[in-house]
Order: structure tokens, then sequence, then C-alpha cells
């Protein structure tokens, strides 16, 4: 299956029974919902699914249930964030066995790579499996930027095919369309600049909140594709408040309670994270509150 870079793709969450296994019968039915809602991607083993937490077997486990869930409706992409090149080859071949279409890569993990090795890191990668990979530039949270003269190099490679755009530089978006035309597919990373994102090109959204709310997230797409601006900027302005909680150092717990708020997911981490507790959770529950007491009506296509 190609990956068609574009629409949403949720960054799902791991779900975790009480006893801290995973939990496969909650997970289900969150990814029903987000296929019932119309999303092109499942993105494993990203921030959101916790994946520093994850043993290597349980990556395994929760890459082949996925794949077996979704049926080849739509392509699962599984998050490489490894310390070695060697490692990082390593998870990509395993995740080519176990049925993943795709990959999302991190430069390398711990260590601050210079431009040379983080360029290096990826192609070789790259150059060591034949899935499409999706590179993942966040500067903020991993302190490497891949810039467009790295990416110049990176695109050599015929299966660098997409970038993950979580700069929070919305002129980005124009600058890897003036540069690099379509090669390079956009998929914006950031909740709170998403529409704005899509709206100057961007192909489509790796979405947050969309793990709790993917109708309103799928309309959002939908409605700008469709040239609809305003019916699209309403539902983002009501959902503005909740895709705060995606830009935060909480943002795991964050959207797990929202998620169960919407009866597709429970709030179970796994340590060291905890649910949230005192005035930080009731701040978050007032906001999945008060935005469900205006839940919008999600219009027809």
């Amino acid at each position: 299956m190609a990956i068609q870079w574009k629409g949403i793709m949720p960054a799902v969450t791991t779900k975790f029974t009480d006893d801290d296994r995973l939990d496969f019968k909650t997970f289900e039915i969150n990814v029903n919902a987000q296929l019932e809602a119309g999303v092109s991607g499942i993105v494993l083993g990203g921030t959101l699914g916790e994946a520093s937490t994850l043993l290597d077997d349980e990556k395994r486990e929760l890459t082949r249930a996925t794949v077996d869930m979704v049926k080849g409706k739509v392509p699962v992409l599984i998050n490489v964030a490894e310390q070695s090149t060697k490692g990082a080859i390593l998870a990509a071949q395993k995740a080519e066995d176990d049925g993943a279409k795709g990959l999302m890569m991190l430069p390398p993990m711990r260590y601050k790579s210079g431009d040379n090795e983080t360029i290096e890191y990826f192609k070789t990668v790259a150059n060591s499996t034949s899935l499409p990979i999706m590179i993942y530039n966040n500067p903020v949270d991993y302190k490497i930027e891949v810039t467009l003269d790295m990416f110049e190099e990176l695109l050599k490679c015929n299966n660098i095919e997409a970038v993950k755009e979580s700069t929070r530089d919305i002129t980005n978006v124009t600058r890897i369309k003036n540069r690099f035309g379509d090669r390079l597919k956009i998929m914006t990373g950031v909740d709170t600049i998403a529409l704005e994102s899509l709206l100057m090109g961007a192909d489509g959204w790796i979405a947050g909140l969309v793990c709790a709310f993917p109708k309103e997230t799928v309309a959002i797409y939908n409605l700008q594709k469709a040239g609809r601006i305003k019916e699209a900027i309403d539902i983002y302005r009501w959902f503005m408040p909740l895709l705060e909680l995606d830009i935060n150092p909480k943002l795991v717990q964050n959207i797990k309670l929202a998620e169960v708020y919407t009866g597709i997911g429970t709030e179970n981490v796994r340590a060291p994270r905890l649910p949230l507790q005192g005035e930080e959770r009731k701040h978050v529950i007032k906001v999945i509150e008060d935005s469900l007491k205006t839940r919008p009506t999600i219009p027809e296509f």
C-alpha cells in the first residue's frame, strides 16, 4: 500500500490495562472510532504513544495488532526513535516484518547530532528499508532541526517522502513548497496551528486531540479542503482550548483524560507518568467539560 500523505493521521495513544499490560480491547474501540471518522492512516508509538516506555516486544505486538484491526483500510505507520543508527535500522526492519506500511522517524535520541550526522543517520536507515519515511522535524522538543538544505540531501533517497512539520513556524510550509514542490509532502504536526498550516498548503495533519475527537478533526480537514473555510474556522475556534492541551508536557495525560470523556479510552498511563492530580486535573476537566457543552454539529460534506 503506497501512502497518500494527506488527510488526518492520528498519533494514537497506547492503551494500558490497570495492571500495565497493553489493552487491545480499548485500543480497538479507539481505532474503530478513527476509521469511522475517515482518517487516512494510523501512527503508532510517537510521543502520545508513550514510545519511550514501550518494550521492544510491545512495539511489535502493537504494530501487528493494529495492522490486523485496520484490515488494509488505511496504512499503519510506526515511529522510529532510537539512540543509534544500528538500532534504527533494526527497528525499521522489524516494522516492515510486522506489516507497517511506513515509518515516522526522529533524529537520534539523547545525542545531539550535527547536521551531517543527522543526514547520514536518516539516509542510512532509508537505504536499509523499502518503507516510505516521514521525517519528524520537531526542534522545539527534540533540539535538532532538519533544515531545508538538509532535506535537499535527504530527498536523494526516494523513500523519504514526507515531513511532519513541527517547527511551529507556519512560514516553513511556504518555504518547503517553494523549494521542493510536491516532492516533499507536508503533514503539519502541531494541533494549535494545524488549520493555518493546511490553508498555507500542508497536505495533511498528524493530529493529537483527534484521539478523543476524531469527527471534529476530520471535519476541519475536509471543510477547508472543500473551500468551506468559515465552517472549518468555526469548528477550529471551538476546538482551540482542547487543542492547547496538546502543547503541554502532560499532553499524554491530558488527551487520555479527554478520551475518557468521549468514551473511547482510559486514563491509564505507564510510569513514570501518572494520571493528572490536583489543580492541574481540575483545569483540564474544566476545559473538556466546557467544550463538550458547546460541541458543534458536524456539517454534511
